[in-house]
């Protein structure tokens, strides 16, 4: 890890890869496998694969009769697979969910934003929905204002 000028640690490489010992921080072996996993997943030969995976099973169908079991095969794996990738891209998901919120916690501390909505992740329930009565309270209100004064120069006129 390196220092920036404001004191922040930051990693020394980019995109999340570093060299994190695997003994120390099976976390990092995880992450490094989910996001490994997640980029495969996601292209499009894997997706062209799984599509011909489904034809070949298709194409077997009259040769194994429809039968039970060739319909749980194809059951099975998806479900195995569909099982597994949930864990996969929900670590995935939450990893970019808290790289978004950094992001904008430090865009809302170097502007005119109100330090008010850093970290509103940790808000409870009752207390979002009392800050968007707030704030939609304060849009009603600045339309209002905006109507108000694009009707005054009407007024003049008269």
């Amino acid at each position: 890890m390196s220092e920036t000028e404001n004191g922040a640690k930051i990693r020394d490489r980019t995109a999340g890869h570093h060299e994190a010992p695997i003994a120390d921080e099976p976390r990092e072996l995880f992450r490094h496998f989910a996001h490994w996993t997640a980029e495969i997943a996601g292209s499009v030969w894997v997706f062209i694969g799984a599509v011909v995976l489904i034809v070949v099973w298709l194409a077997t169908g009259p040769l194994f009769h429809f039968s039970d079991t060739w319909q749980l095969v194809i059951n099975t794996g998806t479900t195995i697979i569909t099982f597994l990738m949930v864990f996969l891209i929900q670590n995935t998901q939450n990893r970019d969910a808290r790289a978004i919120h950094l992001k904008l916690d430090e865009l809302i501390r170097v502007s005119k934003g109100r330090n008010l909505f850093m970290n509103l992740e940790g808000l409870s329930d009752k207390e979002l929905a009392e800050l968007a009565e707030n704030l939609a309270a304060m849009r009603e209100k600045s339309v209002q204002n905006l109507a108000a004064r694009a009707e005054a120069p009407k007024a003049e006129h008269y």
